[in-house]
């Protein structure tokens, strides 16, 4: 016997699922890099947008040249994504100026360099705080919010370090980092999706952002590892966040996606 189920989905149109009018978002990081182009993408689908950066001044000032570009409600506000009263206090900022949250996208994140042997203790606790802790203490307040809505679209950044040895850079720590959000995400998936609260993973390669322009002798190194044979440009990411934090990916939690060029296809 057939079934036919008629739904609020089935009767929008493909592109109605992916504007994001009226949904409230926050992007960590994103005063500059790949942040920065995904809150704007964000904003650009129709969604008000939280600014989060460490320096107050330059996140105000992003958020009001993205309100400037697309006539949406933006805040900039500050916060050290390692320290629970910081990140508290950020969601307390974003309900007051929102109201509510519907999209979180975790996307803070530091990277060095350093060889195994000669990588300092503190390095080490640096890259787990910002880019696994962090992401943690964000997902968690994120999620506390959205629980209670049962609702949400949580989008966490990982990396492609998290399933290769980035040949010849030495990053065990950052990418010991990026394994751990992609287990923390999938497991966070696991216990929300009974209450609507989807968990997801973005895993970029080489972007030309601020943080790989600074390794710009190895991307000789890099072209022919990757397939596509290019570094991609930040706005190729762009995309991805807005389908994951929109009802087009209404169904999708506890997924990786990996935007590398194909690098990991080797």
């Amino acid at each position: 016997m057939c079934t036919t189920i008629t739904s609020r989905r089935q009767n929008m149109g493909i592109l109605d699922k992916f504007k994001l009018d009226g949904k409230k978002a926050y992007v960590t990081g994103s005063t500059r890099g790949l942040g920065k182009v995904c809150a704007l993408a964000l904003a650009e689908a129709g969604a008000d947008v939280a600014i989060i950066g460490t320096k107050i001044e330059t996140a105000e000032a992003v958020a009001k040249e993205i309100a400037e570009k697309t006539g949406v409600q933006t805040i900039g506000v500050q916060a050290d994504v390692t320290q629970p009263a910081d990140v508290d206090a950020m969601m307390e900022k974003i309900l007051d100026a929102f109201g509510t949250l519907d999209i979180a996208f975790n996307n803070a994140g530091i990277a060095t360099v350093a060889n195994a042997e000669d990588l300092s203790v503190e390095d080490w606790d640096r890259t787990l705080d910002v880019n696994l802790k962090g992401v943690f203490l964000t997902s968690q307040a994120a999620g506390r919010v959205m629980l209670k809505k049962k609702k949400g679209s949580i989008i966490n950044m990982a990396s492609m370090s998290a399933h290769i040895a980035n040949i010849p850079m030495n990053v065990c720590h950052y990418a010991a980092s990026k394994a751990g959000v992609i287990q923390l995400s999938r497991n966070m998936a696991a216990e929300w999706a009974p209450h609507n609260v989807r968990v997801n993973v973005v895993s970029p390669g080489y972007h030309m952002t601020e943080m790989t322009a600074q390794f710009t002798e190895l991307h000789k190194q890099w072209l022919p590892r990757i397939p596509m044979g290019r570094i991609a440009d930040p706005e190729e990411l762009a995309g991805i966040i807005v389908f994951l934090a929109s009802d087009a990916s209404s169904y999708t939690t506890g997924a990786e996606i990996i935007t590398d060029g194909g690098y990991t296809l080797r």
